[in-house]
C-alpha cells in the first residue's frame, strides 16, 4: 500500500505534507522514537523518495513527548558476540544515512522538542537548520556504552572544547538556548512554537527556485568538506567499534543485561553523582 504523494505507508515514521514542508515524522512515541533499525530504515527511503517527490523542503520532528531518545538501546546496548568489522560497518551504515541528509537536494530542517539525545544529535548535526524549543534537553547516553562516535560529529559546530564538555561527563545535556549559544542550533523558541516556526521558515525558503536552493546548499557544504568535515565523519564508526570492544564496555553491557536499562541508568547515575 502507499500513503501521501506514492509513498509507502510506513510504521515507524509518517510523512506529513504541510505546504512548501514534507515532514518525516519519527512515530514511535511510545518508545520514545528511539531509533530502531526498522525505522533507520524507513527514515533512509522516504528522504531518497523525497528527493523527487513532494514539498520543496523537508523537515524532521518526533511524534509524542520528544524528539528523539537515541538508538533503541533493546538493539545496539545487549551483548552480542564480538565482530568489530560487523560492528563497524554498522556504525558506518548509520553515519551514512545522516550524511544522505547532508547531500540531499533540498534544504532538510530539523525541528527538536522535549529530549534528542545520542544518535538523535547525529541526525540533527547534519541537517541544514536546527530550530529548538527552549526547553530541550540535547546530549549525550546515560549510559557510556561508546565513544568516540556522538561528541566529535558535534565538533565543527560547537569546537573542541565543548565537545569533549559533552562527551567526558557521562549523560550530559544542553538546553535549547545553550544550543544556539553553543552553535548547534540557529534558534531556540517556545516548545509549542517549533514546528510553525520551522514552517515559516520553509515558506520563506520556498520562494528561491529549487535549484539555487541546492547550489547554496551544496557550495556551503563544498567549504565545509574542504575543512574535513566528510573525513572527520568517516572516522567515528572505527573509534566506536574499537571501544565497544573494550572489557570495561563489554562489563558494563553484561551488568544491563542482568540488571535492566532502568535501573542501570538509575544506579550508575547514582553512583557517579555520589563520587562528584
Amino acid at each position: 500500500m502507499t500513503g501521501s504523494a506514492g509513498l509507502p505507508d510506513y510504521q515507524d515514521i509518517r510523512v506529513d505534507h504541510a505546504g512548501p514542508v514534507s515532514w518525516i515524522v519519527l512515530n514511535r512515541p511510545d518508545k520514545a522514537n528511539a531509533l530502531s533499525n526498522a525505522m533507520l530504515d524507513e527514515f533512509s527511503d522516504a528522504l531518497d523518495r523525497l528527493a523527487t517527490t513532494g514539498g520543496p523542503i523537508i523537515g524532521i520532528r518526533g511524534e509524542g513527548k520528544g524528539f528523539c531518545a537515541g538508538y533503541d538501546v533493546d538493539q545496539v546496548g545487549t551483548p552480542k558476540t564480538a565482530d568489530p568489522v560487523a560492528d563497524r560497518e554498522r556504525l558506518a551504515r548509520n553515519v551514512n544515512r545522516y550524511l544522505a541528509i547532508w547531500d540531499h537536494p533540498k534544504p532538510v530542517v530539523a525541528a527538536v522538542h522535549g529530549y534528542c539525545i545520542a544518535g538523535a544529535t547525529q541526525l540533527c548535526v547534519f541537517c541544514d537548520l536546527t530550530i529548538v524549543a527552549e526547553d530541550a534537553r540535547i546530549g549525550e547516553p546515560a549510559l557510556p556504552l561508546g565513544g568516540g562516535y556522538i561528541a566529535p560529529l558535534w565538533a565543527p559546530l560547537v569546537g573542541p572544547k565543548r565537545a569533549k564538555e559533552l562527551a567526558f561527563l557521562h549523560g550530559n545535556a544542553i538546553d535549547g538556548t545553550t544550543a544556539v549559544q553553543w552553535g548547534w542550533a540557529n534558534h531556540a523558541v517556545p516548545s509549542d512554537q517549533v514546528v510553525s516556526t520551522v514552517e515559516e521558515m520553509a515558506g520563506r525558503m520556498a520562494r528561491i527556485p529549487a535549484d539555487v536552493l541546492r547550489i547554496k546548499k551544496l557550495s556551503i557544504n563544498r567549504t565545509m568538506d574542504a575543512m574535513g568535515v566528510r573525513t572527520a565523519a568517516a572516522q567515528v564508526p572505527e573509534m566506536d567499534a574499537l571501544l565497544h570492544l573494550s572489557p570495561s564496555v563489554l562489563q558494563l553491557r553484561e551488568w544491563i543485561g542482568a540488571v535492566g536499562l532502568k535501573s542501570a541508568i538509575t544506579e550508575f547515575r547514582t553512583s557517579t553523582e555520589g563520587r562528584q
